[in-house]
Parts: C-alpha cells; structure tokens; sequence
C-alpha cells in the first residue's frame, strides 16, 4: 500500500468541501493532478472512498473511515510541529474555531485579534456556523474550538461556559416601538427588518423563530455587518435583532432604540466546546485560555446581562 501524506491532505480536502477541484485548489494542485492522485489512493485502499454524485463528492462507508483516522493524523503531525517549534523560533501552529455569529461579531473577534498579536507565529481559520450545528462539527473534528449559543446532548465534548448576551430589538429613535420598555417579537415582526445575510445565523434564528409564530421575516436588505445593520436602522430604514454585545461599540451616528424581548429565548448562554478526546498542542490551551479569560466575556458570566439603558 504506497501513498503520501500529499495525497492523505487532499482526501481530507475534498471530504470538507464535497469538491474534487476545491480540494486540489486547497493544496495547489490541478484538478486533474488531483483526479490521478485520488484514482492512486482508492486504489492503494483497495475500495472506492468517494460517489460521484450530483450534490458533489459524497463519502463511502470507507471514506468516512478513512477521513476518522486523517484527520487524528493531521492532529498528530500539527502537534508533533508545534512541539518541535519550540526549540527552533518560538511558538508556530494554526487554530480552528467555528461560531454563531453573535459570539463572533460580539466577543471572539476582538480577543482573536489579540492572541493573533501576542502569539505572530500562529494563524487562525474562522467560521460562522449555526449553533445547533456547531457541536457535532466539533466532535467530526471540522474544527478545534466551538462556541455557540443554547445547550446539546452531543456525547464526547467538553464544555465550557463562555459568556451570557440578550438578544434585543434596534428602532429608528423616531420609530413607534421605540418608548417600549418591551416587547414580544411578533409585535417586531409586523415592521420592516434590516436583517444579516441570509446566510448568518442571526438571520436563520430570526427566519426559524418567526415562523414558529405562523409570521414571516419583511426583510427590505440584508447586510454585511452588524455594523451596518444598526447604521441602517439609525438611517429609518428598518427595524433588526441583534445580540446586545454588538452595541458597545455604537458610533454617535448609529444612535438607536434598544428594546428588550420578552421571550426566555432572548437570553443567550453562550458555550465553548472542544472534544474530551482531543490532544491539542500547548498553544490551543492558551487560545481557549484567552478566549474564556478576556475581561469583557468573564464579565457577562459574573452578572447578569443587563436590560437596555432607558435613561437616555
């Protein structure tokens, strides 16, 4: 049985992107260097690891086997790197952290930004994913980190609280809604939203949430940012839900109505979540170190979250 780790990398490329010629991209090769590479592969294994079909390259039975063993071996090998690393220019690896888009527009960002700087030698990979996704994609080892927002019963992960938000109703200041202390989400859902893309999990939580109110979303846009989104919303636009740890930051020109929602929901705990299993690196310790110990979210899990500021 001869192949090389060459050819191990772009089975695992083409497993995550269900795409023989995103995979080859991934690795910096031609699609049909990639299709030879692969033909040798699956004939080294003996069996088919791939179908051919028409929603791409779906996993055998085999290949889903296969793909347990690569990615505990690319585990291996970033490990086996990282601790070499340390005897030769500091510190070098790469982290993985998939999240909802409200842990990452509100809290993970900035404190990503910062371990980025403290740590040059280490380069990060980050996506948005729903919450009610993210734990088994953590226990598929898609990732090394997760947060998201809500419980699981997903069995083999470690888990630990992260931070508590709100989710909260921006109005124009101007808008009706605007003088209520609270409300109800579906006397939002009767008014224009500026909503996140119609891929974020914000505005899928939002579509899902409305429609077990027999409502539907009035998106007029979907925007790139919450940053944007509560621009818009303080230029009349609409009105949109965002999570209350967005707000802090606000610009003198992104002065909007904040109203609490009413419903249990609307409280977010947040969660990070790593498999038990998982042998990282010295450096993915301080990565979740940093994550769970930046003052701001250590704060939220100390007190409750607060209600909108009424005074102003």
């Amino acid at each position: 049985m001869r192949y090389e780790l060459t050819d191990l990398r772009l089975f695992l490329q083409i497993a995550q992107a269900r795409s023989l010629t995103a995979g080859a991209s991934a690795v910096f090769i031609t699609p049909s260097a990639a299709s030879y590479r692969l033909k040798n592969l699956e004939q080294a294994f003996g069996t088919p690891l791939f179908e051919r079909t028409s929603r791409g390259m779906e996993l055998t039975a085999a290949g889903d086997a296969v793909l347990a063993h690569v990615r505990d071996l690319f585990e291996g090998i970033e490990r086996m790197q990282s601790d070499v690393s340390r005897y030769i220019s500091g510190i070098k690896g790469h982290v993985r952290l998939i999240a909802n888009s409200s842990s990452l527009n509100g809290f993970v960002t900035p404190t990503l930004g910062r371990f980025l700087v403290a740590y040059p030698g280490i380069d990060a990979d980050i996506e948005e994913h729903r919450s009610e996704n993210i734990p088994n994609a953590i226990l598929a080892k898609e990732a090394d980190v997760g947060i998201f927002a809500g419980t699981s019963d997903v069995q083999g992960l470690s888990m630990h609280p992260y931070a508590l938000d709100r989710l909260v109703i921006v109005t124009p200041r101007d808008h009706i809604l605007a003088s209520e202390t609270s409300i109800r989400l579906g006397a939002a859902l009767d008014f224009d939203f500026v909503c996140m893309s119609r891929t974020s999990s914000n505005f899928l939580f939002l579509r899902d949430t409305a429609q077990k109110l027999g409502k539907t979303v009035r998106a007029r846009l979907h925007a790139h940012s919450f940053d944007a989104v509560l621009s818009l919303v303080a230029s009349r636009v609409g009105v949109a839900l965002v999570p209350f740890s967005v707000l802090g930051e606000l610009q003198p020109s992104q002065q909007v109505a904040v109203i609490e929602l009413e419903e249990p929901w609307a409280l977010r705990e947040l969660t990070l979540v790593v498999r038990q299993d998982a042998k990282f690196p010295a450096y993915m310790q301080e990565f979740m170190n940093f994550l769970l110990e930046d003052p701001r979210v250590a704060a939220t899990r100390a007190t409750s979250i607060p209600g909108p500021d009424r005074s102003e």
